[in-house]
C-alpha cells in the first residue's frame, strides 16, 4: 500500500475555496492517523482567473493533470461569467480530456440528517448511482441553422457507443457485485428506442454472461424517479445515461438531505479521476464562514477511497456519520456551527477513531 500520493486541487469559485479547505484539512489529519503523505498542488482556474486571462482549462493543464493520482474540485460557478463558459470549459472539459467516463454518486441518508421523505431512515437510503460521463446529450453533438430568425432550428444529438455503454455497465455491476448484488437499468426503452434498445441489449448480455449473481432490473426512468422517492431502499446500484443520471443523482441529493451532503466523482479507472461536492459556488455565501462543508468532505473520503487508501475513507465517513447529529441544519447559516467549525468536528471525531 502507498504512502504518498500527488493531489491536483482546483477551489475554484464562491465558496468553494472554503469547502475544499475543510475536506484538505480533514484530509490531513487523516494523513496523519494514517502515516500518509498528500503532496498538494493548486490551480487557481475558475471565474476570477477567466476574467483576467480569458482562459478556462488550458491543453496544456489537462497535460499536467494527468499525472497526479487524483484531483480535487471546488464549485465552479462565477456570477459575473455567462453560464456554461466555466462549466464547459472546466468541469466538462477535464471530464472529455481525461475520460473520466463514470459519474459516481453515492446517495446515503446519515444519522441525524433529516430527509424529506416521511419515516425513511438511513437502513432506507443507501445506494449509489452509476451516471454514463462521457456521452450522451453532454457530448455536444448538434447545432444552430437559421440562427435568430423564425425558422431557427436548433439540434442536439444523444451519442451512445457500445464502448462507452458496456464499459459503463460493467462498472455498475462489478460495484454491486461488492454490494448488495442488485443492479437497476434506468432508461426510456418505449420512446428512446434506439438508445435504450443499445442500453437494454448490453445490460442483458453483460448480466448474463458476466454477472450472473447480480440481479438485475430494469424501469423506465419516470417511474424510477416515483420509486426512489416512495421505495428507495429497493435500490442498490442505479445505472443509466447522461442526461438522466444527472437528473435522478439530484433527485437522490435531496432525498439524503440537500446538496450540502451530496458529494461526487468524476471516474476513469485506468486514469486520473476527479471528486467534488455536488452543490454549486453559493456566491451570497462568500466569506461568511457559513457554507456547509460536509460534502466537500464527502468527495475527500471518496478520493481516498479511490487511490486504495479504504482504511481512511471508512475513518472520514465515520467522522461525518459522527457530526452530523451535531449539527442543527445541513442548510447554510443554520448549521449552528460555522464552516471552519464543522470542519474541526469532523477532525476531531477522526481523530479518535
Amino acid at each position: 500500500m502507498r504512502n504518498s500520493y500527488d493531489i491536483a486541487v482546483i477551489p475554484g469559485d464562491g465558496t468553494g475555496p472554503e469547502v475544499v479547505a475543510e475536506g484538505v484539512k480533514v484530509l490531513q489529519a487523516a494523513a496523519a492517523v494514517y502515516g500518509v503523505d498528500f503532496k498538494l498542488t493548486y490551480y487557481g482556474f475558475g471565474g476570477e482567473h477567466y476574467r483576467k486571462t480569458g482562459e478556462t482549462l488550458p491543453d496544456a493543464a489537462v497535460e499536467e493533470l494527468r499525472a497526479f493520482d487524483a484531483i480535487y474540485l471546488g464549485a465552479i460557478g462565477h456570477p459575473d461569467v455567462e453560464p456554461g463558459i466555466l462549466e464547459r470549459g472546466i468541469v466538462l472539459k477535464a471530464r472529455f480530456a481525461l475520460d473520466q467516463y463514470i459519474n459516481l454518486r453515492p446517495v446515503k441518508l446519515l444519522p441525524g440528517v433529516e430527509s424529506p421523505l416521511r419515516d425513511k431512515t438511513p437502513a432506507d437510503i443507501d445506494y449509489v448511482v452509476v451516471r454514463e460521463n462521457s456521452e450522451g446529450f453532454y457530448a455536444g453533438s448538434g447545432g444552430c441553422f437559421k440562427a435568430d430568425t423564425p425558422d431557427e432550428i436548433a439540434l442536439q444529438t444523444s451519442i451512445n457507443t457500445r464502448k462507452g455503454v458496456e464499459r459503463c455497465l460493467r462498472y455498475a455491476f462489478a460495484l454491486a457485485a461488492n454490494r448488495r448484488r442488485k443492479v437497476t437499468l434506468a432508461g426510456k426503452t418505449n420512446v428512446l428506442t434506439y438508445a435504450f434498445g443499445l442500453w437494454n441489449k448490453a445490460f442483458a448480455e453483460i448480466g448474463e454472461g458476466e454477472f450472473p449473481d447480480v440481479e438485475r432490473d430494469y424501469g423506465h426512468v419516470d417511474a424510477v424517479c416515483m420509486w426512489m422517492v416512495k421505495n428507495p431502499e429497493w435500490f442498490d446500484v442505479i445505472v443509466t445515461e447522461n442526461m438522466f443520471g444527472d437528473i435522478i443523482s439530484d433527485l437522490g441529493a435531496i432525498t439524503q438531505g440537500g446538496l450540502g451532503i451530496a458529494a461526487g466523482g468524476n471516474i476513469n479507472p485506468q486514469g486520473v479521476s476527479m471528486f467534488e461536492s455536488i452543490g454549486g459556488s453559493a456566491p451570497k455565501y462568500t466569506g461568511r464562514n457559513e457554507i456547509n462543508p460536509l460534502a466537500s468532505i464527502c468527495a475527500a473520503g471518496m478520493m481516498a477511497a479511490h487511490i486504495g487508501r479504504a482504511d481512511m475513507a471508512k475513518a472520514i465517513e465515520r467522522a461525518v456519520a459522527c457530526t452530523t447529529p451535531r449539527l442543527k441544519s445541513l442548510s447554510a447559516g443554520r448549521m449552528g456551527c460555522s464552516t471552519t467549525q464543522v470542519g474541526d468536528l469532523v477532525v476531531a471525531a477522526l481523530r479518535e477513531k
